[in-house]
């Protein structure tokens, strides 16, 4: 564990002035401020000054909701709280931007505010901290994402590969041989992963994978908009969704164009969000326990907290079957649009 002498010697100054750069005071310049904070991230320096006063862990979340039980982040940070706060943990939830990653590196800010450790929601691979988590030396837990060769990080989720193995089956059950998928961009891990679970699913059960199957699009409306119609017209008699606001959109598409569900098309999404058994048709869709998901996190930052270095941890992803899916159409035509 590095000390104030390490930083102090490493950057040629007193360790009183390294002592005043980590405690803001306003005798030292801005500048050299700057530089004992990112020394002591280099150095894997922590603050045990601010962690004595208060055990504080914080919750990082970007492009997810948890104000409400509707939201998707909301039984997740649920979770992880009620395990935390039953060992003594005070725990803060810090929404963040790109903007504020790149003004603020992460090392420092955990360093300035105390935090022994971190859960990361959220966030994409284009984000700026991603960069940082390869090398920080502060105990973070990634939700659906993964950093390689960091002992101080670990990853926990929902099994993708098995979500979708279920999902093709049961679909091949009902008589469907031509499969499509919907997802927003590769450019977050978890989208990867459920592409590549998709195409192993496929490819488990002889089923033909083709890229004119697949519809990638950012924007959720307009995505479902072309590709739910496009993939009709080639004879795709099901589609697997990435998420099921995806999927509940898709429902809204067949709607308008009188495509029925599951009657022509049948519609199968990711998380069973609590609207999903709402829906009309209710949805099948893959489930995430997100109370589980949130203890599972602190599980895994307790284990970093005590120098246990695992990697990720993967939580049953169970097919739920609702009315959404159904037997293949017998007439191989596509439906009118």
């Amino acid at each position: 564990m590095a000390t104030i002498n390490d930083i102090a010697d490493k950057l040629g100054v007193s360790k009183s002035t390294v002592s005043k750069g980590l405690n803001n005071a306003s005798d030292v310049s801005s500048e050299m401020k700057r530089k004992i904070l990112e020394t002591a991230v280099e150095l894997g320096y922590v603050n045990k000054r601010l962690q004595k006063k208060e055990q504080k862990l914080c919750i990082f979340i970007e492009n997810m909701e948890c104000k409400t039980p509707n939201h998707f982040g909301h039984d997740i940070v649920l979770g992880f709280k009620q395990m935390a706060e039953l060992e003594g943990f005070t725990v803060d939830v810090v929404p963040v931007t790109p903007q504020f990653q790149r003004e603020t590196p992460y090392g420092v800010f955990m360093i300035q505010q105390g935090y022994m450790a971190s859960f990361v929601l959220g966030f994409s691979l284009l984000d700026p901290w991603m960069k940082e988590f390869r090398s920080v030396q502060i105990p973070t837990v990634l939700y659906d994402n993964y950093i390689k060769s960091n002992p101080y990080m670990a990853s926990i989720g929902c099994d993708s590969q098995e979500g979708f193995d279920l999902a093709v089956k049961h679909l091949v059950k009902l008589g469907h041989r031509k499969i499509g998928l919907i997802s927003g961009p590769l450019e977050s891990y978890i989208l990867k992963a459920r592409y590549n679970a998709y195409l192993n699913a496929m490819a488990e059960n002889g089923l033909e994978i083709n890229e004119d199957y697949i519809g990638l699009g950012y924007y959720v409306a307009e995505s479902t908009r072309t590709y739910v119609p496009k993939l009709v017209e080639q004879g795709i008699t099901a589609i697997l969704f990435s998420h099921d606001v995806r999927a509940i959109s898709a429902l809204t598409e067949c709607n308008d164009r009188e495509i029925r569900v599951p009657r022509d098309l049948s519609i199968i999404g990711f998380d069973d969000l609590p609207m999903t058994a709402y829906t009309v048709p209710p949805l099948t869709t893959v489930r995430q326990d997100r109370i589980a998901l949130g203890k599972c996190g602190f599980y895994a930052m307790s284990c970093l907290l005590n120098k246990v270095p695992i990697g990720s941890i993967l939580l049953r992803a169970p097919l739920i079957v609702r009315e959404s899916t159904g037997p293949a159409p017998e007439s191989p035509d596509s439906p009118a649009l």
